[in-house]
């Protein structure tokens, strides 16, 4: 039979995308006992009953199935020696997919297939805390030129190599094995993700319609990208 224990609170402030701070109050109990917080699924170290959220403002989240939608703050990149504005397609239907859902795009522009270049953008967006989420398109293919990949391994902390498999796996059933030639990938850095995707609209519209749209969605379960976005760079923080 296990002892009585003296519950101690700890406290754990957060940051929700439109700047609402929340502030999270476990119950420290025996270390065997884990329970998730009744809005951000967090696991504290106590029973249900003493998991307890405050929210500083009026609250954008609700539990279970009547969650609300969360607009998240997106970027968009379009990579390529060749196009302009008014030509670049799969950069117009990025932009019109992102807002009919609901998003917020801060940015959009255009730039030239160098490492360089495309990295550079990306660490000053990383850096901007206006945007979560940066979406390029282009310079994931073989060629000489393509080098999307590159930048974006470059300033990735983590990669999220699923995306890279699911995203393979909804191309192979429309286009066979060419879709072998594609290098779409993932990944998170300093608390921003980033989606580095084909060049062509067709692969664009696969790539959100079938993963980003539901992933990007705070309502969609049992999870997705945003109910962790708060926690993607917590090891900053630590002292």
């Amino acid at each position: 039979m296990p002892g009585s224990v003296r519950e101690k609170w700890n406290y754990k402030i957060e940051r929700t995308m439109d700047g609402v701070f929340r502030l999270h109050r476990f119950a420290d109990v025996s270390p065997s006992i884990f329970v998730a917080c009744p809005f951000c699924k967090k696991r504290d170290m106590g029973g249900s009953k003493n998991a307890e959220t405050k929210i500083r403002r009026k609250p954008i989240m609700t539990t279970g199935p009547k969650r609300s939608f969360i607009p998240c703050r997106i970027a968009i990149l379009t990579l390529s020696d060749t196009r302009k504005m008014s030509q670049d397609k799969s950069g117009e239907l990025l932009k019109n997919r992102v807002e009919k859902a609901g998003h917020i795009l801060v940015n959009r522009m255009i730039l030239r297939d160098d490492i360089r270049v495309i990295s550079n953008q990306l660490k000053t967006w990383i850096n901007d805390k206006d945007i979560d989420v940066i979406i390029s398109t282009g310079g994931t293919g073989l060629t000489g030129r393509d080098v999307a990949v590159e930048a974006h391994r470059e300033v990735y902390d983590k990669e999220i190599d699923a995306f890279s498999v699911m995203f393979t796996y909804i191309s192979m059933k429309k286009i066979g094995t060419s879709a072998v030639q594609s290098r779409a990938t993932a990944g998170v850095a300093q608390g921003t993700y980033l989606f580095a995707l084909p060049g062509s609209p067709s692969a664009c519209a696969d790539a959100w319609d079938e993963i980003l749209n539901k992933q990007l969605d705070y309502r969609h379960m049992p999870c997705n990208f945003i109910e962790i976005l708060p926690r993607l760079d917590e090891h900053l923080q630590r002292k």
